[in-house]
């Protein structure tokens, strides 16, 4: 026993796999913990657009609210505008106050709604804060009309309403106003909620692997095969693997019920795309760096599940982990995969950045393949390939 365990722990490999495994610990525990700091203290960072149609007590209720809320509040000029700006995830709700808000608050006994809009095409989260905040707001509306001395606002808006009757009116607001909260893009379920960042995990560490593993096969046929026949190889097997992988992804997704909005080929064909990206830059470090290129792996794939916005919407995250995340390809996957699951505006830009990042990724691999040198073959194995 003493003489296996020696021997074990001499090889490298064994060596290896537990300076991963403790590297898996500490670059996990750095970056999750730093990437997730603050993050309750960021909500200011959260955008809701105003569409304000009543020009009395709405724009009163306007003032108050971009005065008092920590959120950034945009007044838009148009429900259409709004409703633009929400399905493209630049606003995470839209606020809607309709031109008849005054009237209905001097109506007696008439409920008056202010509609909130949330796009549920989002990380769960953002769904979360933003229904706690329509609560929020329309409680804050309730409370600060009576506090503005409502009465005396409305008696100017209407010199012949009876001061005893603006008053009773008044003192009413306070649970006249409710919440319609309305979503576009609704999710089903919980599990089709987690399903972005399920597809991306499982694609980020299924191609970090399999990269590993071609990178191994590489050294085993060392110099049997030219350098550029063993690149050329990799990459076809690697684009064959991607749309295979996919399309085995997409099939799953669909018949296991998940919500596909866009339908199973554009599912298909972005998992394919994506998987390619992260195979072919999690092989780049590997070509880079050699064996150490897993550190350099272990490491973009934590830090692109913090700062995607599969977990935590993008927005919530620090300035540095926000800025970093626009060059990681998992943050368009996860904003493409939401669009063509729960829907959205399109996945034109995703797909134009994930290429982008492949070819860069494909350009340094084959740049650094060309220039590093092959050991020759030894004599007996040439000789063996001649005959």
């Amino acid at each position: 026993m003493k003489h296996a365990l020696g021997a074990f722990l001499k090889q490298g490999t064994t060596k290896v796999g537990i300076a991963t495994a403790i590297t898996f610990q500490l670059l996990f525990s750095i970056i999750w913990m730093t990437g997730y700091a603050g993050v309750s203290d960021n909500t200011g960072n959260l955008k809701i657009a105003i569409v304000n149609e009543d020009q009395a007590m709405g724009t009163k209720i306007v003032q108050n609210l971009q005065a008092n809320l920590p959120f950034h509040t945009e007044v838009v000029a148009s429900s259409d505008e709004a409703q633009k700006q929400l399905n493209d995830r630049s606003v995470q709700m839209v606020m809607h106050i309709t031109a008849d808000f005054t009237k209905q608050l001097q109506t007696a006994g008439q409920i008056v709604p202010i509609t909130y809009t949330i796009n549920e095409s989002n990380p769960s989260m953002t769904k979360s804060i933003m229904q706690a905040v329509a609560g929020n707001v329309t409680a804050t509306v309730n409370k600060e009309a009576v506090a503005a001395g409502t009465t005396a606002v409305l008696t100017q808006m209407n010199p012949n309403l009876p001061s005893e009757q603006a008053a009773k009116i008044g003192q009413g607001l306070a649970s006249k106003v409710t919440s319609d909260i309305q979503s576009i893009n609704k999710v089903k379920d919980m599990p089709n909620q987690m399903l972005p960042m399920m597809l991306v995990l499982a694609s980020l560490v299924g191609m970090m692997i399999m990269g590993m593993n071609f990178a191994v096969t590489g050294n085993v046929l060392g110099a049997s095969l030219s350098k550029l026949g063993k690149l050329s190889a990799r990459i076809v097997v690697t684009v064959v693997s991607a749309v295979g992988i996919g399309l085995i992804s997409a099939g799953m997704v669909v018949a296991l019920g998940g919500h596909v909005e866009k339908g199973f080929f554009a599912l298909w064909g972005f998992e394919s795309l994506f998987l390619l990206t992260f195979g072919l830059v999690a092989q780049m470090f590997l070509t880079l760096f050699g064996n150490a290129g897993m550190l350099f792996n272990i490491a973009m794939m934590s830090l692109q599940l913090v700062s995607s916005g599969a977990i935590v919407p993008r927005e919530l995250l620090s300035n540095f982990y926000h800025t970093v995340s626009n060059a990681f390809p998992a943050t368009y996957a996860i904003n493409g995969i939401m669009n063509i699951l729960f829907g959205g505006s399109g996945t034109g830009k995703e797909v134009g950045a994930l290429f982008l990042i492949a070819g860069v990724a494909l350009a340094i691999d084959v740049i650094v393949v060309s220039l590093k040198k092959v050991k020759a073959a030894p004599v007996g194995q040439h000789l063996k390939q001649t005959a």
